[in-house]
């Protein structure tokens, strides 16, 4: 019998085997670029990434995709197998840091207006303070409180199918804000607070403007 069973829509894969049967086999040099540190290819993608996004693992095991950005060049290189990425200030839900309290297990993707390729890492993070290497994160005089130290076991390059489809840099699919609520909005339907729609967008525009770091 096929490792597949059924679900609503049609046939579940739920083998390893069975997936693999569906592609083709990668090739040869989708197997050899993984690399075990950042070589001077990906070392120059990060230090020109000004937006990343971090996946985390909780102790329950649900799982965790947040964006950090900084001009280029904040998240410091360390060296071939160690990167720092400081913490700024956010909405203190803390979603990121507390995973990595519990599961040190971290996966990065880079990008990099303008190039399609992305830059895949993962390894293993810890939270450091009251650290001297945090002052090379400063912005505005303002030192973050803590960073994210990260210790690199594989890195590679991802082809740019995925940003080429969305034509995301060409602005294709660029919408008028106006066709979505706004923030101050949304948050206002999905919370049920008693602030009004208007004195969030007030608020989050005065974030926006004068809280970033």
């Amino acid at each position: 019998m096929s490792p597949e069973k059924m679900n609503k829509t049609g046939r579940q894969v739920v083998s390893k085997q069975n997936l693999r049967s569906l592609y083709k086999e990668p090739s040869q040099m989708a197997k050899d670029k993984v690399l075990e540190k950042l070589d001077e290819h990906c070392q120059q993608m990060i230090s020109l990434s000004p937006f990343v996004c971090l996946a985390t693992t909780a102790a329950d095991g649900s799982l965790d995709i947040s964006p950090r950005g900084d001009p280029p060049g904040s998240v410091k290189i360390l060296s071939p197998t160690e990167l720092l990425i400081p913490d700024r200030a956010g909405n203190n839900r803390l979603d990121t840091l507390s995973n990595l309290t519990e599961k040190a297990e971290i996966g990065l993707l880079f990008l990099v207006p303008g190039v399609i390729e992305t830059l895949r890492v993962s390894g293993l993070a810890s939270i450091i303070k009251d650290d001297a290497r945090l002052e090379m994160c400063a912005i505005n005089g303002k030192v973050p409180p803590t960073g994210i130290l990260i210790e690199v076991q594989r890195a590679f390059l991802q082809c740019g199918k995925a940003l080429k489809r969305s034509a995301l840099w060409e602005g294709t699919y660029a919408i008028k804000r106006s066709t979505l609520s706004s923030f101050g909005t949304m948050l206002a339907d999905q919370t049920g607070t008693e602030t009004s729609a208007a004195e969030l967008d007030c608020s989050i525009d005065d974030a926006y403007q004068n809280k970033l770091y």
